[in-house]
C-alpha cells in the first residue's frame, strides 16, 4: 500500500544563496526565466562585507522578489550578513555546511559554491538550522561568554596551586580549597614578606584550626619574592574576572526577567538550578515550535545516538556526535548532580552507571532532563513531577524481574526449572 510522503516537490521560484568570506561575498540569485518558461535565469555577484554593501545586496533581493536566502555557518562571519538581512524583512535561512557538500570532482571556487548552494535551496533539498531569536541571542552571548569566564579563572586558579607547589607550600594538601577566606589571608602574608610557618599556620579561621600543626608543615618551603609577585599578579586576575563574572550575572538577571516562568519550571527539575536554567533557556530558547517532538530536540541537541544502518546491520558505534557544547556542559552537570539524590533520575543514573558505566549514565539521564524540558517549554502548565525513585521496582514487579534473572542464568548455560506454585 502507498503512502502519502511529507517530501514537496515544489521549487522555491526566486532564490539566493551566499558564499560568505571575512571581507566579501558572493550571491547567487535564481529566477525563473520571463522570457522561457520552465527555465532559470541565475544573477551572480559579488558584494563587500561592509555595512553598506550589504544593505545595497537587500535592496537587490527585494527588487528581485526573493523569498528565500540561504547561506553556509562559516565560522562566525555568517552572523552580521544573517542579522542585517533578518533585519530588512528577508527570510535568511543557516544551512549546516555539511549537508551541502561540494560535488567530488568539481572545481571549488566561491561562484561554483554559490550557484550549488542556490540550486539544491531551490530543491528545498536542505533545512535550516535553528538560530534563536533577538532576546535569546543576547542572552546566549552573556551565559556563553560566563562560561569562558569561569573557565579563565579556574585556569588562573590551578596556575596558583602550581606555582605554590614550585615552592614547596603544600597548602592545597591541607586545605580543600585554597581560596576561602583562610587561604586568601595566608596567600596575602606570604605576598607581604611574611615566612614565618607558624605565623602563617596561625591566620586559619573556623574548621581549619583544627589543621595548625600540618599548616605548620605545609608552610615550610622556599617561597621567594619571585614567587611573591607571580602570585600577586595571579591573584589580581582572578579578583578581576570574579568581578566581571559578577557583572555578567547582574545583566543576565536584567535579560532573563521576560523568561521568569520558564526559569522557575526548568529549576523544579532534579539536578538543574538556576544557572542551568539559564544556559538551557539560552541554548534552546523557550519556543518549542522549532523541535515537533522531545526526539527532534534530543537529537540537534546530539543527545541521541546516531543510526548507521546497512543490509539489515547496524554500523558504527552509534556515537551521538559532536552537540551544542555549552548546553551538553549542564546536562552533564545536572545529570551527576541528580545521580546524587533518591529521585526518578538519581535511580535512572545509578541502574545505567552499574551496568554500562558513568559516561553512558550521564548522557541518558542528560537525554531524560532534555526530554523533561521539552516538556515544560512546550505546555506553559505542564509541571515537573518526579516519579520516585522506586518506579523501576513498582513498574517491572517481582514476576518479571524473576524472568529477566532467569534469562540470564539461561545465557550462562544453566538450565533452570520452574516449580508449580502450590
Amino acid at each position: 500500500m502507498l503512502n502519502d510522503s511529507e517530501d514537496s516537490e515544489e521549487i522555491i521560484e526566486r532564490v539566493s544563496a551566499l558564499d560568505i568570506g571575512k571581507a566579501e561575498l558572493v550571491a547567487c540569485v535564481r529566477v525563473p526565466n520571463p522570457d522561457r518558461p520552465g527555465r532559470r535565469s541565475q544573477e551572480i555577484t559579488t558584494y563587500s562585507t561592509m555595512t553598506r554593501a550589504l544593505l545595497v545586496l537587500a535592496d537587490r533581493l527585494r527588487e528581485l522578489g526573493v523569498t528565500r536566502v540561504v547561506m553556509e555557518a562559516t565560522s562566525d562571519y555568517w552572523k552580521p550578513v544573517f542579522y542585517l538581512l533578518e533585519a530588512q524583512g528577508l527570510d535568511p535561512w543557516l544551512v549546516n555546511a555539511k549537508d551541502v557538500k561540494h560535488l567530488p570532482g568539481r572545481p571549488k571556487t566561491d561562484k561554483l559554491d554559490a550557484v550549488w548552494l542556490a540550486k539544491v535551496a531551490e530543491r528545498q533539498m536542505i533545512r535550516a538550522s535553528f538560530v534563536p531569536p533577538a532576546p535569546i541571542r543576547l542572552l546566549r552571548d552573556l551565559t556563553r561568554y560566563r562560561a569562558d569566564l569561569v573557565n579563565s579563572r579556574t585556569a588562573e586558579k590551578n596556575r596558583v596551586e602550581k606555582l605554590l607547589e614550585d615552592a614547596q607550600i603544600k597548602l592545597s594538601v591541607v586545605a580543600s580549597d585554597i581560596f576561602g577566606m583562610s587561604g586568601r589571608e595566608m596567600m596575602a602574608a606570604l605576598i607581604a614578606g611574611e615566612r614565618d610557618p607558624k605565623a602563617l599556620a596561625q591566620l586559619a579561621r573556623t574548621t581549619m584550626r583544627a589543621k595548625i600543626g600540618l599548616l605548620e608543615e605545609a608552610f615550610v618551603g622556599h617561597f621567594t619574592d619571585h614567587h611573591a609577585f607571580l602570585l600577586r599578579t595571579m591573584l589580581t586576575r582572578i579578583d578581576e574576572t570574579s568581578a566581571d563574572i559578577a557583572a555578567v550575572e547582574t545583566r543576565i538577571e536584567e535579560l532573563i526577567t521576560p523568561f521568569a516562568p520558564a526559569v522557575a519550571r526548568l529549576d523544579e527539575i532534579t539536578g538543574v538550578g538556576l544557572t542551568a536554567a539559564h544556559v538551557m533557556i539560552a541554548e534552546i530558547g523557550v519556543d518549542m515550535t522549532r523541535f515537533a517532538t522531545a526526539a527532534h530536540l534530543c537529537s540537534w541537541a546530539r543527545f541521541a545516538p546516531g543510526i548507521k544502518e546497512s543490509a539489515g546491520k547496524n554500523k558504527g558505534r552509534g556515537a551521538t556526535g559532536h552537540g551544542n557544547p555549552y548546553l551538553a556542559r549542564v546536562l552533564g552537570e545536572a545529570a551527576v548532580s541528580a545521580g546524587k539524590t533518591n529521585t526518578f533520575l538519581g535511580e535512572r543514573y545509578r541502574r545505567i552507571a552499574r551496568r554500562r558505566g558513568k559516561k553512558r549514565a550521564i548522557v541518558a539521564v542528560g537525554r531524560s532532563i532534555l526530554v523533561i524540558v521539552w516538556h515544560l517549554l512546550s505546555d506553559p502548565e505542564a509541571r515537573y513531577h518526579d516519579l520516585g525513585p522506586d518506579f523501576y521496582d513498582n513498574r517491572i514487579g517481582p514476576d518479571r524481574k524473576k524472568r529477566n534473572h532467569i534469562r540470564q542464568l539461561e545465557a550462562l548455560g544453566f538450565k533452570v526449572t520452574l516449580q508449580p506454585a502450590a
